[in-house]
């Protein structure tokens, strides 16, 4: 498959690689500067995420035992229309501009049609893979194989201390922190006040459990607006917090992986509420920073929210999408 590294042993990932894995992505990392770092933890809880199929769906490169090469890709159990298959991988940064990034995007795009010739065959197919707007040489390769930007996404971070602005709770309603009783509404506001976001599906159950409340998922800085006259959920918002992180850079980071509002509750201040009582016990709690992802073109004017909040953009990313 690879003709210029006869060396190279190429197979699918498994639930083994997670160490290796780390250690490629920790490797991207001092070069790339994406911000994210990984222990084998963190690797073995995406490879066991129950939509890889990590046998037709993935495909890892290996210089003897070190992977100097991955691709990996999700397809969603549920879908209306559009079935948008996520694509992740990379390559090593001493393997770079050989060839290995072009076979592992092909061997992503030839995956995520077989995937997807099993679980949506009616729908349209478009494949996803979100990168560093900053990393030498992926606006080429992504090019190269036919993809275009889709979407521009902003890392915003907030420092804590001084800067956490005071927000009033609404009028007739009340913040209570996640417990297994109220999980299920977390993920209820997730899926409905995120079904006019681009590219986004409902998680069920099980996904919900694998990729949010796994060990990344910090209850205590993780909670629910709740209506007091009706008792119905308004809002949430879901931490979550990388130990990898931390041992690199000494700075504890509270991610806001998730901030919703329902609909019938939008415009009366329930995302500012949250997020304020989140940063504030973030910072009860020694965290040393806040950070969340955001759409650029997100539809509920969420990044003015951000700002307002005190948050400050700090490096963009690209998804990059083909539509097949």
């Amino acid at each position: 498959m690879y003709e210029k590294s006869s060396s190279l042993t190429w197979r699918p990932l498994t639930s083994e690689d997670a160490r290796a894995g780390a250690d490629l992505l920790n490797a991207m990392e001092t070069v790339d500067k994406i911000g994210e770092k990984y222990d084998e933890e963190d690797t073995l809880q995406e490879l066991i995420d129950p939509y890889a199929e990590l046998e037709r769906g993935s495909l890892a490169a290996f210089d003897g035992d070190v992977m100097v090469g991955y691709m990996k890709t999700n397809y969603k159990p549920g879908a209306e229309e559009v079935h948008r298959i996520f694509m992740d991988g990379g390559v090593h940064p001493d393997y770079r501009r050989q060839g290995i990034g072009t076979v592992l995007l092909k061997a992503g795009v030839a995956a995520a049609k077989e995937l997807h010739a099993l679980h949506h065959p009616t729908l349209k197919l478009v494949i996803d893979a979100r990168r560093g707007e900053h990393i030498a040489g992926v606006a080429e390769l992504f090019r190269s194989q036919g993809f275009a930007p889709a979407r521009y996404y902003q890392h915003l971070e907030h420092p804590l201390g001084h800067a956490i602005p005071e927000t009033a709770i609404p009028a007739g309603m009340r913040i209570e922190p996640w417990s297994k009783k109220n999980d299920e509404a977390f993920r209820m506001i997730r899926n409905e006040a995120f079904e006019d976001h681009w590219g986004m599906a409902p998680l069920p159950a099980n996904s919900w459990a694998s990729k949010i409340t796994n060990h990344t998922f910090k209850p205590e800085v993780s909670f629910l607006l709740r209506d007091m006259t009706s008792g119905a959920p308004a809002g949430m918002l879901v931490t979550k917090y990388w130990e990898a992180d931390t041992a690199a850079t000494g700075v504890r980071n509270a991610h806001f992986m998730f901030i919703g509002t329902l609909r019938d509750y939008r415009k009366r201040g329930v995302a500012s509420a949250l997020i304020g009582h989140a940063l504030r016990a973030a910072a009860d709690q020694d965290y040393g920073r806040a950070s969340v992802h955001v759409d650029s073109a997100n539809p509920t004017g969420a990044f003015r929210i951000y700002e307002k909040a005190g948050f400050t953009s700090k490096r963009r990313f690209v998804c990059w999408a083909l539509e097949v």
